[in-house]
């Protein structure tokens, strides 16, 4: 599972040319989509008017709600000290899940916000995800 965080979020909407090819290319790949902590998308659309709009026109794009479960949880991360609600929330959909086998790759700006042991790929490191 691919995972955007808010930095990440950001720059998909403002035209990151890895980050729209890799979601123009999911596109075209049948249930592959990069995914979205609801709390990712309200923190940059609080940021920049309109950018959900921009972000959620990409067919490859979902949104990860913040369920009963899911608001908990980041709930005690956020107490613990892991971060920011957003940061939080990104970490939690990171984490395994039943309907996920895979390891998931978080696409961060600022992969340095988030604990050893989460893959993380830096949007503007040189190859990311394949890509040059």
């Amino acid at each position: 599972m691919i995972i955007l965080d808010t930095s990440a979020v950001t720059a998909l909407a403002d035209g990151h040319k890895t980050l729209n090819l890799l979601a123009g290319n999911m596109a075209h790949t049948p249930g592959d989509r990069l995914n979205i902590p609801a709390l990712c998308l309200m923190q940059a659309e609080a940021g920049q008017e309109n950018l959900s709009r921009r972000v959620l026109a990409f067919s490859s794009v979902a949104v990860d709600p913040l369920d009963t479960v899911a608001a908990a949880s980041v709930g005690t991360m956020i107490r613990d000290g892991y971060g920011s609600p957003d940061t939080c929330h990104a970490l939690y959909c990171a984490l395994p899940r039943p309907e996920f086998t895979g390891m998931s790759i978080l696409l961060t700006g600022h992969d340095d916000a988030y604990p050893p042991g989460v893959v993380t790929v830096d949007i503007d490191a040189p190859g990311m995800l394949g890509f040059h």
